[in-house]
């Protein structure tokens, strides 16, 4: 089925991450017309399995990425500002153990970390003794000396949906479940065919940003047949999730014997997030999933430091994601930049409608990697997005304990665990998840940990969910927290909703046709 003809845009963002939602966001609030293709779910990909931290990337200041670091380390708290509720700070403990890097260098690494990006709303980087509580009898008892530093973390996969949704409230096409099937550069445009649940429609635009990460190459084959297109270079980070492993709220940064780092993140509450690893990839990223060695890996990484061992079979759930990074042709997949780079084209004679590809890149610069897109475009306009909270950030103060205890007395019947949670995903735009609810039977059917029917309505709504693994594994993570049986519910619940829209569908085609 071809829909209704050809539609004009200025920019046509293919790609639904991190950075095609960031760009979108930022040229439709400079006016821009724009349309943002994704061929699954927002999020779908790398922007939903990273380590989940906004974080300046202490190790890259080894690799004298000076520029990097600074740069998000401004980021950082930028993005703490205009996101309060899915960003928030979390304090790292950094061990010292003898004949890895000295303590001498991790002061001094810490303290550049901590007066390069200009600081402010963070605590400074400090000496810790091990051997006290909370980390003595957690940690090995070789290890009694360390710093403590900080960083952040953020619910990745709705930081991408949240500027997918700004985008959208500023004019903004967003599209899910729509490809881009063909790419032709015509005289003064671009001609785009998007295939998507409703059929095929063509569209034109004056400009293509190619936003695809793991797929950007074959984005670029697309639109330039015969071009040798082979930038990319795709490696692979797992991560482990177990039954909370220490008490406390910090995390762990431990340093491996062969250069690399392991983090022991606290994560949903009661679990501990264990991760990541640089394996190089081969094969389709949409087919992923860790390695048996990988997880042994992880485990001896942890298993270093912390006095209690854990094993891969311990691991309550894992997840593996593909870096889309651009090859610098590093010797090693550790070392290879994790800064973005552009490649644009114009055409013949460097006239023609740009295509802008973006290779590489990290959660926590992109929104300076939108700014520079832009500009590397030639978009007018001011930038804006510094200082404009996204979906649900406008909490005063960035008081999220105050806003939560607001709230809490508004709301009596709400349980608490369950109000902290819905806080901390849809910030200000909790009245429009709960409505006029006066008791929490007014929700709706209960799914399970809290989730309820008015939330998931909500989320297709608002958030562009299709699918219950949209529901649990991207808009949230309560996946780990329902049962098997829980999550088949609601997985029925959207097999009914789609059986629903086709019937109406089907009654609008044949009033239609009448």
């Amino acid at each position: 089925m071809d829909i209704t003809g050809p539609q004009d845009f200025d920019l046509l963002v293919i790609g639904g991450g991190i950075n095609g939602a960031g760009i979108a966001r930022d040229a439709a609030g400079r006016g821009l017309k724009v349309c943002l293709a994704e061929k699954g779910d927002l999020a779908g990909a790398t922007s939903s399995a990273s380590t989940k931290l906004v974080h300046g990337g202490l190790r890259y200041l080894e690799h004298y990425e000076f520029r990097l670091v600074r740069e998000s380390l401004i980021e950082r708290e930028r993005l703490l500002a205009i996101a309060p509720h899915i960003i928030w700070p979390l304090r790292f403990v950094l061990p010292h153990d003898a004949g890895l890097r000295p303590r001498w260098l991790l002061r001094l690494g810490l303290f550049l970390y901590d007066h390069i990006g200009g600081r402010k709303l963070l605590p400074p980087a400090r000496s810790i003794d091990l051997t006290r509580p909370p980390h003595a009898g957690v940690l090995e008892e070789r290890l009694t000396r360390g710093f403590e530093y900080s960083d952040c973390w953020v619910e990745d996969a709705r930081l991408v949906v949240l500027n997918a949704m700004d985008a959208a409230e500023r004019g903004a096409d967003i599209r899910t479940g729509t490809e881009c099937t063909g790419l032709k550069r015509m005289r003064g445009h671009w001609q785009a065919r998007l295939t998507g649940p409703a059929g095929t429609q063509n569209l034109t635009a004056k400009m293509v940003v190619n936003a695809a990460g793991p797929w950007v190459d074959q984005v670029l084959a697309r639109a330039m047949p015969g071009r040798n297109a082979s930038n990319l270079r795709l490696v692979k980070g797992s991560h482990l999730v177990f039954p909370r492993l220490y008490e406390g709220d910090h995390s762990y940064i431990f340093q491996n014997r062969d250069g690399r780092i392991v983090f022991a993140i606290p994560y949903e509450g009661d679990f501990t997030l264990v991760g990541t690893t640089d394996v190089a990839f081969e094969g389709d990223p949409a087919e992923i999933s860790i390695s048996e060695a990988e997880a042994d890996y992880i485990c001896a990484a942890v298993n270093e430091y912390l006095s209690r061992d854990v094993s891969p079979d311990q691991a309550v759930w894992s997840y593996a994601g593909v870096r889309p990074l651009y090859d610098d042709q590093s010797a090693s997949n550790s070392t290879v930049t994790r800064d973005y780079v552009f490649e644009l084209d114009r055409g013949r004679n460097d006239k023609g409608p740009p295509l802008l590809s973006i290779f590489g890149g990290k959660i926590t610069t992109y929104r300076k990697l939108a700014e520079h897109a832009l500009e590397k475009l030639g978009v007018s306009g001011r930038s804006w997005t510094a200082d404009a909270p996204l979906p649900g950030g406008d909490i005063p103060a960035l008081d999220f304990e105050g806003f939560v205890a607001a709230q809490a007395a508004i709301r009596p019947w709400l349980p608490a665990p369950v109000l902290r949670r819905l806080a901390r995903a849809y910030g200000t735009r909790l009245n429009a998840v709960l409505g006029d609810a006066r008791s929490f039977t007014d929700l709706g059917q209960h799914f399970g940990a809290g989730l309820t029917a008015a939330e998931v309505v909500y989320l297709v709504r608002h958030e562009y969910a299709r699918s219950a693994d949209d529901v649990l594994w991207r808009r949230s993570k309560l996946g780990l927290h329902m049962s098997a049986a829980e999550r088949a519910a609601l997985a029925q619940w959207f097999k009914r909703l789609r059986i629903e829209d086709q019937a109406i569908s089907a009654a609008i085609q044949s009033a239609s046709e009448r």
